[in-house]
């Protein structure tokens, strides 16, 4: 019935189609997010940013069906992260065709964020007075200061560590893990009453009619992974820093603050990370060297002579760096020392490279000869020479 419908009348098909194709809307287009100091911010669209991701909550093609001109409005207060949600839109898809209907979108996005959050501007506004109660939670480890080019002076920065224990923590994470699925590909949100999560939170300190409030930049959660016999090994879950923040160095500040944090701990075997994307990796690169050329082993003439088992052990104990991330950092010093003019001195840092990329084939090509020269062995010697080594 439905192919001869389609064969028949074809023309109003297509109209069809191309009516309810104006409903659709990019999903990374529609939402709208915001961290409001003001309450002109509001309405500032300099202010807004999007995200990166919204195929957790709208699909893989991340769009929405059933609107025109959607808008769904994410605003946060800068500190407290207090939430404003509303859905705005200029037509639905239900007021011109009666049998189809529109995408909820407002019950996907209610199903990330906690509850408590105003869908009144006024209610928010009246939250944003409040803002001033607002203090960092948990203990201050590091204070650093960037230059800001617009404000014509330096901006105060604040790294805490803090635990799920603290007051008032639990509800802020709540709201502050929700950016996650907006920027993060593969996020999910973690247990937090797993005791073994350590969460480092990233502030602003500014001031505000002479009064000093905080806003919030980034975090990064680490869970303790227990190595035995008595050792724990940190790993890296989750590292956001909110796009109005990216770009001015506060992921370096942030991971270098978390790495000399465990180095103090005799009981942390090593700091990893978990599943690092390819920006993650740069950055860890980054501090990783910049901790390393402080490091006696690390020093241009050591690096001359190749990587070192000192190194190893000195990364290991000092800096709690696994031996294949001094490699890594091993090899971008010697890169950095090396005249690549110089024929001979390039040379020999490529076959520095090329020992490290030829270990594991070489293993590999071992046992794999290994295997094979075991099956040119009759069966039966095969067999007996088993029974021995199990006698042995």
């Amino acid at each position: 019935m439905i192919d001869m419908f389609l064969c028949v009348f074809p023309t109003a098909v297509n109209d069809m189609e191309k009516k309810l194709a104006e409903f659709k809307c990019d999903t990374n287009e529609a939402v709208c997010l915001k961290l409001v100091r003001f309450p002109e911010d509001i309405d500032d669209e300099s202010t807004t940013f999007h995200p990166e991701y919204s195929h957790q909550l709208f699909g893989d093609d991340e769009v929405a069906f059933g609107y025109k001109g959607l808008q769904i409005q994410l605003y946060y207060s800068a500190g407290n992260l207090s939430t404003l949600f509303k859905v705005k839109y200029t037509a639905r898809v239900t007021d011109t065709f009666d049998c189809v209907e529109p995408d909820d979108v407002e019950g996907k996005v209610r199903e990330i964020i906690p509850a408590g959050f105003c869908c009144n501007t006024d209610d928010f506004i009246s939250l944003l007075e409040k803002e001033a109660n607002f203090r960092p939670f948990g203990s201050l480890l590091h204070t650093y200061k960037v230059h800001n080019v617009e404000a014509g002076e330096d901006l105060t920065y604040q790294i805490h560590k803090v635990d799920v224990s603290c007051p008032g923590f639990r509800e802020y994470h709540e709201r502050l893990q929700t950016f996650l699925m907006w920027f993060i590909e593969t996020a999910s949100f973690i247990d937090v009453d797993d005791d073994h999560w350590d969460f480092f939170l990233v502030f602003e300190k500014y001031n505000k009619d002479g009064e000093t409030l905080y806003a919030s930049v980034g975090y990064m959660t680490v869970y303790n992974y227990y190595v035995y016999p008595d050792k724990t090994r940190p790993r890296v879950s989750q590292m956001l820093i909110l796009p109005p923040f990216q770009g001015e160095g506060h992921g370096a500040q942030l991971l270098e603050t978390v790495h000399r944090y465990y180095c103090t701990s005799a009981k942390v075997q090593d700091i990893t990370a978990e599943d690092p994307s390819e920006n993650y990796v740069k950055l860890r690169d980054f501090v990783l060297v910049k901790l390393c050329l402080t490091l006696p082993s690390f020093s241009s003439e050591k690096l001359s002579q190749g990587f070192s088992e000192e190194m190893v052990s000195e990364a290991r104990e000092k800096l709690k760096i696994n031996k294949k991330h001094a490699r890594r950092v091993y090899e971008i010093l010697r890169l950095r020392n090396t005249d690549m003019s110089d024929e001979e001195k390039a040379r020999e840092f490529r076959l520095e490279v090329k020992k490290r990329l030829y270990g594991p084939y070489r293993v590999s090509v071992c046992v794999l000869s290994a295997r094979v020269s075991c099956r040119s062995i009759p069966v039966c010697d095969r067999l007996l020479l088993r029974s021995r080594m199990t006698a042995v």
